[in-house]
């Protein structure tokens, strides 16, 4: 069994390095300078020295689309990227983030089939909803970042009103050598605020670059954005008994069982003095600093792999550091694992009736739009396991 799955991981980094010279995600990016400034006395988690209270790092975060090219517009529906570059006196620290806590999907081996589903066609050269939902469908995983991409987190109305998060599970490691397992959450100031289909629309035609305006016009007035850091952090041992798989990119860890604990705070300053910054900017989740570690989460260890300006040698070397820890929890199952659970929660409990209104219609308007019948049957199904009365609502929507 273990010669299978070496076997089987050795093909997904060998499909990884051909897919990072073949295609660019992300291509569209914005930035600024500021600093991170630790406010709150974390030193029982972790010795990093970026995160002692009163320590103040300077960083560059990079915003961006996911799949739309350079001259795409700022304000498609899209996960949009929250990578952070913190410049320590240990070495630079990058969080490559997202302004979604999950992911959709947890199998790097997927990850090139599902970034091709989601780019332009080679045939027609356009992109393709039913090529999208055909993905999704077929990888139930991405139930629960699908609801989150077709409500109006979808669609921020900036770069400043959106959260951050790290997505994976992390590690830190504090002096006397424990490990515990956390998450970031960035937490922004301005307050969540997103556009309608309508509105992202309109921005997008009146201005394909409106959300890296804002970014650099706020900054410039001295309208500095603030995010608040926050941190869940679950002890080492926790993690073996979890209810569900706790390095599961698709899943969050629920409040109640590790309630978020303040950190710090994240401002952003000062604007690239030229563009060109921004477009060098090259982040790696294989760039760490001691005190900081990665986990059992594959599609993080896959993406060390994947980054290749970072080089195979600066991967390899964090994957022998994490190794020995990481193969304890090897395909490890747990007895809440499962696909929809998640999202229907977020629809029934988080979501309020206007919100749950704006999803059905992004989604009836999304999976309406040239996807064949027998795909709209899948949709209807999958959003049916997502939650029976959100399919009823989807299947009249798109009966119409």
């Amino acid at each position: 069994m273990s010669d299978l799955r070496d076997q089987r991981d050795d093909a997904t980094v060998r499909k990884l390095r051909h897919f990072s010279r073949e295609r660019v995600v992300h291509a569209k990016g914005s930035a600024a300078h500021g600093f991170l400034e630790v406010t709150e006395d974390v030193s029982q988690f972790t010795r990093a020295a970026i995160f002692q209270r009163g320590a103040r790092t300077p960083l560059l975060l990079r915003f961006s689309t996911t799949v739309g090219e350079l001259g795409s517009p700022d304000t498609a529906r899209d996960p949009r990227g929250f990578a952070i570059k913190l410049f320590t006196e240990e070495g630079n620290y990058d969080l490559v983030g997202s302004n979604t806590p999950v992911f959709f999907i947890r199998d790097p081996a997927k990850f090139s089939d599902f970034v091709h589903s989601q780019s332009r066609q080679p045939d027609t050269g356009l992109r393709s909803n039913e090529m999208q939902w055909d993905f999704w469908t077929l990888s139930p995983e991405s139930a629960h970042l699908v609801t989150m991409l077709m409500s109006g987190r979808g669609t921020p109305r900036s770069l400043r009103h959106m959260n951050g998060y790290g997505s994976h599970t992390f590690s830190w490691i504090n002096a006397g050598g424990e490990r515990f397992w956390v998450k970031y959450h960035f937490k922004t100031v301005q307050g969540i605020e997103n556009l309608s289909e309508a509105e992202a629309r309109r921005a997008a035609a009146a201005d394909p670059d409106a959300h890296r305006r804002d970014l650099r016009t706020a900054i410039a007035a001295g309208e500095d954005p603030e995010w608040r850091l926050e941190m869940q952090v679950m002890p080492y041992e926790d993690a073996a008994g979890y209810r569900f798989n706790p390095f599961d990119v698709t899943k969050v860890w629920p409040h109640a069982d590790y309630p978020p604990i303040p950190v710090g705070r994240l401002v952003l300053d000062r604007n690239p003095e030229d563009f060109s910054e921004v477009e060098r900017a090259v982040f790696s989740p294989a760039n760490l600093v001691p005190g900081i570690g990665l986990s059992p989460d594959p599609m993080l260890l896959n993406r060390i792999f994947s980054y290749h300006e970072t080089g195979v040698e600066a991967a390899e070397a964090v994957w022998a550091v994490e190794a020995e820890e990481i193969n304890r929890y090897a395909e490890a199952r747990h007895a809440e694992d499962d696909d929809f659970g998640q999202a229907g929660t977020l629809y029934r409990e988080v979501m309020d009736e206007a919100e749950r209104a704006e999803l059905v219609a992004n989604i009836v308007a999304h999976a309406g739009e040239e996807v064949s019948d027998e795909v709209q049957m899948r949709v209807v199904d999958y959003w049916t396991q997502v939650d029976s009365v959100l399919g009823a609502r989807v299947d009249a929507g798109l009966r119409q």
